[in-house]
């Protein structure tokens, strides 16, 4: 009996032992951060919530980001009450611009060997160059000083802990900078991180690497895998939401989550060359539509993709003074080929459909401009569409006239009756039969020339 309750124990610790194992979720963060990368990370702290994990891992690699995109995923984790650590890693990644504000927002900042953070300036998120201020242009180097030296009342020099490049440059570009460095330091204070440095790295640009970061307190610890960052976590007390948490992990599973269907759909549809085509095609096709309407396939392709363009455009970062311009450049070149102007309606919707096209994406980040060869495309498409409707048109002009009753004039009619004291006849012309008046005399019979229409009237002479 004793022995029979030892196999069941045992039986019983093995089974279970799966159980009572801590998931650990690894999300893979890779590339640019954009609405895509927020709404998958997002969705992924959300669900590592509701599935009890112990703790997730970020395993970052970006250049950078869009701003609104960045502040979502922070969002999550500050408001997470699963510990979330963050890992630059493999060697070679880096967490540039919004990877880094990510960085110091989590509740554990790790790096591996071999990686760097920084240049965090908001024009540079995306990976801009993080090398020189977008704000006057002088070189980072000549403004690597935070602290510009001043003379005091007594001629002692002093120094200023205002940064030179936030002094320069205009009301709204100071706010956004201000804004930018108030935010990264109150997220490094957050976990009693480096906040002076923080600051830097927007204000200056400043980049440094893992060994930089660990020895000016910058992460909490380099580790070389995501087994090192869980075995280094292992014990730490961090704050979530507010109140100090330790982290206890044992007998960990790691989970590796892997990008779902709506995470590559998004990253199709928000890619602006991608959005810009289909706005094209919706907009083409609902006006081909529109005027011939019953053809049903360039309605439906049209609204489909249409509705697409207006999903991945209330996304991105856009300028709706640029969309109007598409807008009223694609109407222009319509009206031009529907009420002819010979050329004032079609070179102004050309005009206005590249400048729109350049203007749509109200952003200076390299990942979210439309392709230049893609706007001449789709201009050249369009102006070699209103050539040849203008061309058409003048090459109408030379011919004659081929419909409408102006045509019966020269064509040769057979008298059916005649009434020659009258001066009235009845003749036939093109297969119809016109009532014809003339001061000659004509037979039943005969073959007459139209010479003249009045009204309903025809004239003829023999």
């Amino acid at each position: 009996m004793k022995t029979f309750i030892q196999y069941l124990l045992l039986s019983l610790i093995i089974f279970c032992s799966p159980v009572l194992a801590q998931d650990v979720w690894v999300i893979n963060i890779k590339g640019g951060i954009g609405p895509a990368t927020s709404d998958y990370v997002t969705r992924e702290i959300s669900e590592a919530q509701k599935n009890n994990a112990a703790m997730i891992i970020l395993q970052v690699d970006t250049p950078g980001g869009l701003d609104s995109s960045m502040r979502q995923i922070i969002q999550a984790i500050t408001v997470s009450p699963v510990p979330v650590a963050t890992w630059v890693g493999p060697s070679g990644s880096r967490a540039a611009s919004a990877g880094t504000y990510i960085l110091l927002a989590s509740h554990i900042a790790s790096m591996a060997n071999g990686t760097n953070l920084g240049a965090a300036t908001p024009v540079s998120i995306g990976g801009g160059n993080a090398g020189e201020s977008p704000f006057n242009g002088e070189k980072s180097e000549e403004k690597s000083k935070s602290e510009d030296e001043v003379k005091s009342s007594d001629g002692s020099e002093q120094t200023s802990k205002e940064p030179a490049a936030i002094k320069s440059g205009s009301a709204m570009e100071n706010k956004v900078m201000n804004d930018a460095a108030a935010y990264i330091e109150s997220l490094a204070k957050l976990h009693n991180r480096n906040a002076e440095w923080a600051v830097k790295a927007v204000t200056e640009s400043a980049s440094i690497s893992a060994e930089t970061a660990l020895q000016k307190n910058v992460i909490d610890f380099i580790a070389q895998d995501v087994a090192k960052v869980v075995e280094k976590s292992n014990g730490r007390m961090v704050k979530l939401n507010g109140v100090e948490t330790p982290i206890e992990l044992s007998n960990v599973r790691f989970i590796e989550r892997e990008q779902d269907w709506r995470f590559k759909l998004l990253s199709v549809l928000t890619n602006p060359n991608v959005a810009y085509i289909l706005m094209l095609i919706g907009m083409y096709g609902l006006l081909l539509e529109f005027y011939n309407p019953g053809v049903g396939l360039p309605g439906v392709l049209g609204g489909i993709c249409f509705v697409l363009a207006m999903y991945s455009l209330q996304m991105l970062p856009i300028s709706y003074a640029g969309l109007a311009l598409i807008i009223l450049g694609v109407m222009l070149m319509v009206a031009e080929a529907f009420s002819p102007s010979f050329g004032i309606l079609g070179l102004g919707g050309i005009v206005s459909f590249a400048l729109g096209s350049v203007m749509l994406m109200d952003t200076d980040l390299p990942g979210y401009q439309i392709a230049v060869p893609l706007i001449i495309g789709f201009t050249a498409v369009s102006a070699a569409f209103f050539f040849i409707i203008i061309t058409m048109l003048v090459k109408s002009r030379k011919k004659p006239v081929t419909t409408g009753v102006t045509t019966l004039i020269g064509q040769q009619a057979t008298v059916m009756y005649v009434d020659n004291e009258a001066g009235k006849y009845r003749v036939l012309v093109e297969g119809e039969i016109w009532q014809a008046t003339s001061t000659g005399v004509f037979h039943k019979g005969d073959t007459v020339i139209v010479t003249a229409i009045r009204g309903l009237w025809l004239e003829i002479d023999p």
